[in-house]
C-alpha cells in the first residue's frame, strides 16, 4: 500500500519541516469498468506559462455565491499540500464554477489541464463530466454522490453507504440483530433506506421498522409513534440536530434501551458530542488524528478554521503528486493509477477507487459521550480484496 504511506508521511513530516498551518446513498450499482476515451490534444492559450517541467491540473470549486467559503477553504488545502510536498511536477490552475461549471471546465481543458479536481456539486459535476471526457481528461471530484462517476469521472466525497454499513456492521459485532430507523424524505433518505436494508441484510440482521418524516417537529413526533417495538438499535439517518429532537421521543416510547446509531453527517459537526442527548450513540466516519494536526497548520496560514471537506482537497492534491512521480509531463494522466487496489492514505485514512469511480474508505466508529467523541473501533488496517 505504497500510496497510504506516502500521503500520511507526507503531513507528518510537514509539521516537521515546514512552518505552515482542522451529504445518503446506496452502495454504488454494478456498473461496467471505468474507461477513459481516447484523448484530444489541447493547445494552452496564448500568454499563460507553458510549463515544461509541471503537470497542469485544474481546480474546480465554488469561488463566488453561497457556497464560496467552502471552496476557498478546498482552495487553501490544496494549496498547503503542495507546499507541504514541497511540489515542483504539479501546478494547479483554480476556476470558479459558480458562473457555471461547464464553462469552467471548457476554459480549464482550453488552458491545457491534464486532470481535473472537483467539481464539488453533483450537479456542476454533471455538467462538466461530458466536456472532459470529449477530451480525455479525467475528473476526481468531490461529490459523495456515486450516481455521477464512471466513464473518467471519479468521485472522492465520503460515502453515506458505507458509513451506514459501517456502523451496521459494528453494531451486529455487538451482538444487536434487530434494527429500525427514521429517514428523512427525499433523495437522502430513500437512499439512506436502500442502504440500511442491504447492509442489515448482509450482516445477518434484521430490519423490524423504517419510518421516514419531513423534518417538522410534528412529522418526527409521528414516525417516532410509528417505529414498531422490539428494535435493539435505531438509525436516524439525518444530522445532529434532528437526532437530538428525535432521541428523547424515542426514550419516552418504544425505545428506551435501543442503541442510536448516526451516519457520516454526523462527523462533520464539530460539537455532537456536547449534546447528552446522544450520549452512547454510534457513528461511522473517518478518522481525525492527521485532520487536527492539519487544521492547526491551516489556522497558523490563513488565520481562519477549514470546513471539514477541505481535507478531500488536500487529499486529492497529495495523490496527484504522487502519481506525478512518473508521469511524463506533456502526456495524458495516467487514470488507471488511480485504481491502485493497495489504495492510498491521506489526513482522512485510507482510500481506494473501485472500478465504477467511487471511493472506498478505511472508517472508524465513534461512540458519542463525556461531552466528546471517542473512537470505539478503528479503522481496518487493509482493504478487504
Amino acid at each position: 500500500m505504497r500510496g497510504m504511506v506516502f500521503a500520511a508521511s507526507a503531513l507528518l513530516l510537514a509539521g516537521c519541516q515546514t512552518i505552515v498551518p482542522r451529504g445518503p446513498t446506496p452502495a454504488p450499482d454494478e456498473r461496467p469498468p471505468v474507461t477513459t476515451p481516447a484523448p484530444r490534444p489541447t493547445t494552452p492559450t496564448p500568454g499563460l506559462p507553458q510549463d515544461q517541467d509541471r503537470h497542469r491540473i485544474a481546480l474546480l470549486v465554488p469561488l463566488s455565491g453561497s457556497n464560496a467559503g467552502v471552496g476557498q477553504s478546498l482552495a487553501n488545502a490544496a494549496n498547503l499540500a503542495l507546499l507541504d510536498a514541497n511540489s515542483t511536477r504539479v501546478r494547479i490552475t483554480t476556476y470558479d464554477t459558480a458562473p457555471g461549471a461547464a464553462g469552467a471546465a471548457q476554459r480549464a481543458i482550453a488552458e491545457g489541464a491534464r486532470l481535473i479536481l472537483g467539481p464539488l456539486l453533483s450537479t456542476d459535476v454533471r455538467a462538466a463530466a461530458p466536456i472532459a471526457a470529449r477530451a480525455g481528461v479525467p475528473i476526481v471530484s468531490f461529490s459523495n454522490d456515486v450516481s455521477v462517476a464512471g466513464d473518467g469521472t471519479f468521485v472522492m466525497g465520503y460515502s453515506p453507504s458505507q458509513s451506514i454499513d459501517r456502523v451496521v456492521r459494528h453494531a451486529r459485532s455487538r451482538g444487536i440483530t434487530r434494527f429500525a430507523a427514521l429517514v428523512p424524505s427525499g433523495t437522502y433518505g430513500q437512499r439512506a433506506s436502500a442502504a440500511m436494508i442491504r447492509s442489515v441484510e448482509a450482516a445477518g440482521g434484521s430490519v423490524v421498522s423504517m419510518e421516514n418524516f419531513d423534518r417538522s417537529p410534528a412529522s418526527l413526533r409521528t414516525a417516532v409513534g410509528r417505529l414498531s417495538p422490539g428494535y435493539e438499535a435505531l438509525l436516524i439517518a439525518d444530522g445532529g440536530r434532528i437526532a437530538v429532537q428525535a432521541v428523547p421521543l424515542v426514550r419516552r416510547g418504544n425505545g428506551a434501551e435501543a442503541r442510536i446509531l448516526g451516519t457520516e453527517l454526523w462527523a462533520a459537526e464539530a460539537d455532537i458530542g456536547t449534546n447528552a442527548a446522544l450520549n452512547g450513540a454510534w457513528f461511522a466516519g473517518v478518522g481525525n488524528e492527521l485532520y487536527d494536526q492539519f487544521a492547526r497548520r491551516y489556522r497558523a496560514r490563513y488565520s481562519t478554521a477549514p470546513y471539514r471537506i477541505a481535507s478531500l482537497g488536500y487529499d486529492a492534491t497529495l495523490l496527484v503528486e504522487r502519481i506525478a512521480r512518473d508521469w511524463r509531463v506533456g502526456t495524458p494522466f495516467p487514470v488507471r493509477e488511480l485504481t491502485d487496489e493497495g489504495g492510498f492514505g491521506g489526513i482522512d485514512g485510507a482510500f481506494r477507487f473501485g472500478r465504477d469511480g467511487t471511493a472506498e474508505r478505511a472508517l472508524v466508529v465513534y461512540q458519542v459521550g463525556q461531552g466528546t467523541t471517542q473512537v470505539i473501533s478503528p479503522a481496518p488496517a487493509r482493504f478487504d480484496d
